[in-house]
């Protein structure tokens, strides 16, 4: 396997490291930069491109907290419609927005830790070298990861069949724009988060419950009819998800959170920079039904 056939597994690392889909790539070119000057043989360019991603991943969350801090309204994850490397060993549920979310509160390194042994499978021994820790200290902060990500995951997890079924009546929910349709398919406590960025209306503060969801969707959908707007299901960070389009524009993406039957979460993600990889990139390549104003 040649370097290059190994970015878009150093892309799905870095990833689920940032956040982010923009920066990620930043982080893995700067590591191939870096790869072509080496003048010292390399062994192993996995292990070496492993180790040079996740460190810069590493250094920019540390740089990237005050960032986020002073981010206009709640931060959310830049949305991606397929893994970056999907014919890794890569666990699926670590792409979920939900998981990204939760993964904010590790600490960089906690964080690496989780996303090579949980994500990709790699060892403690090849861990312990990439962050520069002992194995013993990597299981540890494995193991206080795991047990944050696994509190805040859902408990139980809907087939796919199930999940088709929720999202067909969702979106048909949806464009009939009714409260109490919608109401039916959420959870009592359900809540909507909002990513505008300050660069387009969001909801500021997340709403709770499932009265004020389905008033807020319901709300969405008279104004998305009037603007000629669309909402199409499509698989967001490897679950389910919403695209909204204007036209052949997309304005916002949504990632569900579903279990025991119903939706516990959407987080909608509005800021046009967000959206930006998406557009250029994945969309072209959507079928036109995905595309229809």
């Amino acid at each position: 396997m040649t370097a290059e056939d190994l970015r878009p597994l150093m892309l799905s690392i870095a990833y689920r490291m940032v956040g982010s889909f923009s920066e990620a790539e930043d982080i893995v070119q700067d590591a191939y930069v870096r790869l072509a000057a080496a003048e010292e043989p390399i062994a192993s360019e996995r292990a070496w491109l492993s180790t040079v991603v996740t460190r810069l991943a590493i250094d920019h969350l540390r740089s990237a907290r005050v960032r986020r801090e002073q981010y206009t309204g709640t931060w959310l994850p830049e949305p991606v419609l397929a893994d970056p490397a999907p014919d890794a060993a890569v666990r699926a549920e670590s792409l979920s927005m939900a998981v990204l979310v939760l993964l904010e509160s590790l600490t960089p390194v906690e964080r690496a830790v989780f996303v090579l042994r949980e994500a990709f499978d790699y060892g403690y021994d090849e861990i312990a070298e990439i962050v520069g820790k002992s194995e013993a200290n990597c299981r540890q902060l494995a193991t206080r990861a795991r047990r944050h990500v696994e509190e805040g995951r859902p408990r139980f997890e809907p087939s796919r069949e199930q999940r088709e079924e929720l999202m067909r009546r969702f979106v048909a929910a949806l464009h009939e724009g009714e409260t109490q349709p919608l109401v039916e398919l959420l959870a009592a406590d359900v809540a909507f988060y909002g990513d505008g960025g300050g660069k387009a209306p969001a909801v500021a503060v997340p709403k709770h419950g499932a009265e004020a969801v389905a008033r807020l969707l319901s709300g969405f959908s008279r104004v998305g009819r009037r603007r000629g707007a669309t909402a199409q299901p499509a698989e967001v960070n490897g679950g389910p998800g919403i695209l909204v389009f204007e036209g052949e524009r997309l304005i916002a993406v949504w990632a569900l959170e579903v279990s025991e039957g119903a939706i516990h979460a959407i987080r909608g993600v509005v800021n046009p920079d967000k959206l930006a990889h998406i557009s250029s990139t994945i969309l072209p390549s959507l079928p036109p039904a995905l595309k229809r104003s």
